[in-house]
């Protein structure tokens, strides 16, 4: 898995680490995870927020069959962090490895289902009504 760094990501650059950090705390034993977080300044808030609707106005361009590729690199990123992100989601949450496992899986074919649907394009319901030349008012 990344190393963490408890610094937001904002387009493909690292947050800064001002203002007082905050830790996750494991709700099992009370002690604080590594590493601390920073919250994002209003700066790089707005720079998210610029980025995001460039990120959509693009995106809204991309292929049904390309959207779907897309979500299902995500399910299987996520597969690949396997036990790093099975430990860590169980030191954040203290929910039991099985039942991280199983959120997991559910999250992962939930993308994957969502990907054949756009991949079909079904959900467009696009429709072509023929006119009848004899219909009279």
């Amino acid at each position: 898995m990344t190393q963490l760094s408890g610094k937001s990501i904002v387009g493909f650059r690292r947050g800064a680490s001002d203002g007082d950090p905050i830790h996750a705390i494991n709700p099992a034993t009370s002690e604080e995870l590594e590493p601390a977080y920073h919250s994002a300044s209003r700066g790089e808030v707005d720079e998210a927020a610029r980025l995001a609707s460039k990120a959509f106005e693009t995106y809204a361009c991309v292929s049904g069959k390309n959207k779907a590729i897309f979500l299902r690199k995500i399910a299987e990123n996520i597969e690949i962090l396997g036990d790093e992100l099975v430990a860590r989601a169980t030191q954040e949450t203290a929910l039991p490895p099985a039942r991280i496992k199983t959120e997991t899986a559910r999250t992962c074919n939930q993308l994957r289902l969502f990907a054949a649907l756009v991949a079909d394009g079904s959900w467009v319901d696009a429709r072509i009504d023929r006119a009848d030349p004899n219909r009279q008012p």
